[in-house]
């Protein structure tokens, strides 16, 4: 009889034990889901400052564009923070996203906080803000645009592999892993690599106001320091997101303690996807290795 008693009471206490949890669990996901209406929604028509995270490899983004236009036309939001933490990307993605931060800033201040890493498409983007700050350790500069492609007529000779190709003229799909690089190739491939440097040292020119010597300087390919950085023009001052509010409070008269709200962009997988990814604190694997087009990224050997 005890024993039946015994059992009695054990299934009574597991029974309370799995109500505990699962309450527990109930909580926690409600939790969770007004973490992210908060975040995702932001404060309405509350005055705030916005802030958009652009992390990892730079890709033209539809979204994070409309995002940005939203913002530009948005009264709640003051002014939009820019945190860059990116090695570079595709010279479109960075194009596109520089020139959206200067529509923004016809209608709102904008500031670039570079955290750990601003370089190459990282770097443009951020010239597309009215201020610059990084850290004094950032990595930033890699002013520069390159071409890669891989020659393997060699290794596939070694194996007894002969690629046939056949095409328009000469220049047609140069470069490309089955046909050696042709001198004629090449000084065409240079040509549009020399077009982007232009354009992107001009960005530069524009936004620093670096006189030739300086520009030439800069613009040779090479990384440096938010220190390196402050003194050779590239950047306004060291610091962070205080320093980005401090300086919109004092030279753009915004109110004190406005609440800062980050931006998030909804890609197609919805607000799930947007969680998990936020979770992760990556972008998706696919953008990561999507990388067509002409390139500005610094990726020193071995990483």
């Amino acid at each position: 009889m005890s024993l039946d008693s015994d059992k009695i009471l054990d299934r009574r206490k597991l029974k309370r034990s799995r109500a505990v949890w699962r309450l527990f669990a109930v909580l926690a996901v409600v939790v969770l889901l007004i973490m992210v209406v908060g975040r995702f929604h932001g404060l309405g028509g509350q005055a705030h400052i916005a802030s958009l995270e652009v992390t990892n490899i730079i890709v033209d983004n539809q979204e994070r564009l409309k995002l940005l236009q939203k913002a530009a036309d948005d009264p709640a939001i003051k002014a939009l923070i820019v945190n860059i933490n990116s090695p570079g990307g595709t010279v479109v993605g960075g194009e596109s996203l520089y020139f959206a931060l200067r529509d923004v800033s016809k209608q709102k201040p904008v500031v670039a906080v570079m955290r750990e890493i601003a370089t190459s498409a990282g770097y443009m983007i951020a010239l597309g803000a009215d201020h610059i700050v990084a850290r004094q350790s950032t990595i930033t500069g890699s002013i520069g645009v390159l071409m890669q492609s891989t020659d393997l007529t060699g290794f596939l000779d070694k194996l007894g592999i002969k690629p046939e190709v056949v095409k328009s003229s000469p220049l047609k799909a140069q470069p490309n892993p089955l046909e050696p690089f042709s001198d004629d190739a090449r000084r065409a491939a240079q040509e549009i690599i020399a077009d982007m440097q232009d354009m992107f040292v001009g960005l530069v020119k524009d936004r620093r106001e670096l006189d030739d010597a300086s520009l030439r300087k800069v613009s040779d390919g090479r990384i440096f320091t938010g220190r390196q950085a402050l003194s050779n023009g590239l950047i306004d001052a060291i610091g962070g997101e205080v320093g980005a509010v401090t300086w919109l409070e004092t030279e753009k008269n915004l109110p004190k303690n406005l609440p800062i709200v980050e931006m998030s962009v909804y890609e197609e997988g919805g607000i799930l996807r947007a969680i998990l990814e936020d979770l992760a604190g990556k972008t998706s694997f696919s953008e990561r290795l999507r990388l067509d087009g002409l390139i500005s990224l610094w990726h020193p050997l071995g990483n």
